[in-house]
C-alpha cells in the first residue's frame, strides 16, 4: 500500500547525515524509519535500537513486513549482552541485588541494621546511576545531587565516604566474577569497550528516555545517525534517563501531526505544553496537530492515573457501585502490589498489625514498626514502597478483600475488559479509544506552587517538568475521546445556545482569560452536544483576543517553519485573516490575500 508522506516525513527521507527527529505522540515515528531505512540503498547495514524487548519484538515484525531484511533491531541490553556476556564466563543476575543481599554481600556494620539497610538502598542506586552514567569512574559522579528530599540528602551526606567505598567495592567484585552481573553492569561494560559497530545507519528510539551511557555508545560510532523522540514524553529520569534530544548537536527535524487523535485532543495537549514556558522561560514547545480523519468506533476504554494508588480508589469504587464488570491492570494487576524490593501490600499490612511472622520480605521484616518503614522510605526516596504504604494506610483491613475481589474480575485479554487499568509508565507507547485522566495528575495551580519548591531544593527542574510531561503522555493515549477531571480542563465552563439550525448553534465559552462567543461550528445537523462542545473548546478560541509578546514569537517562528496559514489558525485558535493581519503587521508578509490559500 503506497503510503503518502508528510513534508515533514519528505524532508527526513531526503536528509543523508546525522539528524534529531523530535516526534510528537502518535506522529508515526516507527513508519517514518521504516520509510527512511526503504530509501536507502538495498546493501546499507542498518540497526534500530528499540526501548524495550517489547518495542523490539513489534519492530522487527514491522521492518520484516515490509521485506527490510537488512535491518537489525536490538535495544540497548541486547546490544551489550551480545558483546559482552555471550560465549563469556559471565553469569548474570537477572533479577538484580535487593539492599539487604547487598548487606550480606558487603558485610555493611554501621552498628545499626537498620541503617546498614539504608545505606545498602543507596548503594544500590549509586551502582545504577553510575552503570547509567557515560563517567568512567565512580568518584566522577555527584550521587548526592540526585537526591531532592532534605531528610534523604542529610543521610547521604552523613554517610556518603561509606556509600561511595562500598559502591566501588560491589562493582569491583562483580567485575571480576566473585559475583554475577546485573544488567545495567554489562550495558556499562559495553560503554567503557567503546566497540565500534558495523552499520551504515543506526536508528535510536525513544532518545529523551535513553541512558547517558547508550548515548556515549551511538555517538561515538561511525555510522549516519538518527535519534527519535519525543522530549515531553520524558519520564524516566529518576531512573537516570537523559533526554538525548538535547544533548546532540545534530541537525532537528519535527514531525508534529499526530495521526492518532483530534485537533480536540491535541489542544489539550497542547495546552499542558504550555505550561513549561509560560512558568520556567523555556522554549515554545512543537505544536502537536491533530488528525480530521474517521476515528471510529469506541471498543477500548482505559483509566490511567499518576499513581497505583489512585487507580486502586477507582477500581474500589467502581466496583462497589457496581460500575465494573471486568478490568484489566496494565502489566498484570499483581504487579501494582509489590514493591522492586520485594515487599507487599500484604507484608506492610501484617506490620501494621505486629503480625511480625506474616512477613516475608526480609526489608519489611527487619522494620520493627510502621514508624520505622515511613522514615526508611523517607531517608532512602523509595517511591514504589511509599505507593504500597499509602495504599494500606488508606484502605486498611479491607484491602486484601478489595484486591480478592479485584482478581477476580481481572481478565487475562485486555480486549475483553470493561475497563482497563494502567500508570502512565506502564501504557507508554500503547493507545486506547477512550481515556479517563484521574485527579492525581499534576495541574496548572499545583505546577506554578511546586516551582518554589524547586528554589528550596526540595525538587529539581527535571523532576517538576516531568510532572507535566507525566499528564501530556497520559492524554496522549486517547483516540477517540478524552475525559478529563475539572483542574486539567483547558477550559471552566462551557454554554450552548441552541439556535433553529442547528449548523449554527452558537457557544460561548468561559474561559480562564475571559468570555468567548464563537462562530459556526459546522457541526453535522445530529451532531450530540458533547460533539459540539469538544469542537468549540477548540475552534476560534482566541478570536479577537489582544496577541501578546510571547504569541508574536511563536507565530514567527512557527511561520518561519514552514508551518501553513491554516495550521497557525489551528494552533492559535484564530481565523485566517486574523492569522494573515498579524503575520502583516510583524512585517512577515507583504501581501494579504496571497496567503489565503495556505
Amino acid at each position: 500500500m503506497l503510503i503518502q508522506l508528510t513534508r515533514e516525513q519528505e524532508e527526513i527521507l531526503a536528509t543523508n547525515r546525522d539528524i534529531v527527529i523530535n516526534a510528537v505522540a502518535g506522529s508515526g515515528k516507527t513508519t517514518t524509519l521504516i520509510e527512511y531505512a526503504k530509501s536507502r540503498p538495498a546493501n546499507s547495514k542498518i540497526l534500530y535500537i528499540a526501548f524495550n524487548s517489547s518495542v523490539r519484538k513489534e519492530a522487527v515484525e514491522k521492518f520484516e513486513k515490509h521485506s527490510l531484511l537488512n535491518v537489525r533491531v536490538e535495544t540497548a541490553h541486547s546490544l551489550a549482552f551480545k558483546f559482552i556476556v555471550a560465549g563469556s564466563n559471565w553469569q548474570v543476575n537477572s533479577t538484580g541485588y535487593k539492599s539487604y543481599e547487598w548487606v550480606k554481600i558487603l558485610d555493611i556494620k554501621s552498628g545499626d541494621s537498620y541503617v546498614d539497610l539504608m545505606l545498602a538502598t543507596h548503594v544500590n542506586n549509586f551502582i545504577a546511576f553510575w552503570c547509567n552514567s557515560a563517567e568512567t569512574k565512580v568518584q566522577e559522579l555527584n550521587y548526592l545531587a540526585t537526591i531532592e528530599n532534605a531528610k534523604t540528602r542529610q543521610f547521604v551526606n552523613h554517610f556518603y565516604e561509606a556509600i561511595v567505598n562500598y559502591t566501588r567495592q560491589a562493582l569491583a567484585m562483580m567485575n571480576n566474577g566473585t559475583i554475577a552481573i546485573t544488567h545495567d553492569f554489562y550495558l556499562k561494560k559495553f560503554q567503557l569497550a567503546m566497540p565500534i559497530l558495523p552499520y551504515d545507519y543506526i536508528l535510536f528510539d525513544e532518545g529523551q528516555d535513553a541512558s547517558a551511557a547508550m548515548l556515549d555508545v551511538f555517538l561515538n560510532q561511525k555510522a549516519i545517525k538518527i535519534i527519535v523522540g519525543d522530549e515531553h514524553q520524558q519520564i524516566y529520569s529518576w531512573r537516570y534517563a537523559i533526554n538525548s534530544l538535547q544533548k546532540v548537536d545534530f541537525d532537528k527535524f519535527y514531525l508534529s501531526q499526530s495521526f492518532r487523535f483530534s485537533d480536540e485532543i491535541a489542544f489539550t495537549a497542547n495546552h499542558y505544553l504550555k505550561w513549561k514556558p509560560k512558568f520556567l522561560k523555556l522554549e515554545n514547545p512543537v505544536r502537536v496537530l491533530g488528525t480530521d480523519a474517521d476515528a471510529g468506533n469506541i471498543t477500548s476504554r482505559a483509566v490511567i492515573g499518576r499513581t497505583n494508588l489512585a487507580l486502586l480508589a477507582d477500581a474500589i469504587k467502581r466496583m462497589n457501585n457496581r460500575q465494573l464488570k471486568s478490568c484489566y491492570f496494565e502489566g498484570n494487576i499483581n504487579s501494582y502490589l509489590f514493591a522492586e524490593e520485594g515487599g507487599s501490600i500484604y507484608d506492610i499490612l501484617n506490620l501494621s498489625r505486629g503480625n511480625t511472622d506474616g512477613i516475608k520480605s526480609p526489608l519489611i521484616a527487619s522494620m520493627p514498626d510502621m514508624k520505622a518503614l515511613d522514615e526508611y522510605i523517607e531517608n532512602t526516596e523509595d517511591r514504589n514502597l511509599s505507593m504500597l504504604v499509602d495504599m494500606v494506610k488508606q484502605f486498611g483491613q479491607s484491602l486484601p478483600n478489595y484486591v480478592s475481589q479485584l482478581q477476580n474480575m481481572h481478565v487475562d485479554d485486555k480486549n475483553k475488559a470493561d475497563i482497563i487499568y494502567s500508570t502512565v509508565h506502564r501504557c507508554k507507547g500503547l493507545e486506547y479509544d477512550e481515556v479517563t485522566l484521574l485527579d492525581d495528575f499534576i495541574n496548572e495551580q499545583k505546577f506554578s506552587k511546586l516551582l518554589s519548591e524547586i528554589n528550596s531544593g526540595d525538587k529539581s527542574l527535571i523532576t517538576v517538568i516531568e510532572e507535566v510531561n507525566l499528564v501530556y503522555v497520559a492524554a496522549t493515549r486517547a483516540r477517540i475521546k478524552l475525559n478529563l477531571p475539572q483542574a486539567l480542563s483547558p477550559f471552566r465552563n462551557v454554554f450552548i445556545q441552541v439556535n433553529d439550525n442547528s449548523n449554527n448553534e452558537r457557544i460561548i465559552i468561559d474561559t480562564p482569560t475571559g468570555v468567548r462567543r464563537l462562530r459556526k461550528l459546522n457541526a453535522s445537523p445530529n451532531a450530540s452536544h458533547s460533539t459540539i462542545e469538544s469542537r468549540a473548546q477548540y475552534k476560534f478560541r482566541n478570536n479577537g483576543a489582544a496577541w501578546h509578546k510571547d504569541d508574536d514569537k511563536t507565530l514567527e517562528d512557527l511561520f518561519k517553519q514552514g508551518q501553513s496559514l491554516k495550521e497557525l489558525g489551528e494552533y492559535f485558535g484564530r481565523t485566517n485573516s486574523a492569522i494573515s493581519s498579524r503575520l502583516k503587521k510583524l512585517r512577515l508578509i507583504e501581501g494579504y490575500d496571497e496567503y489565503n490559500d495556505f
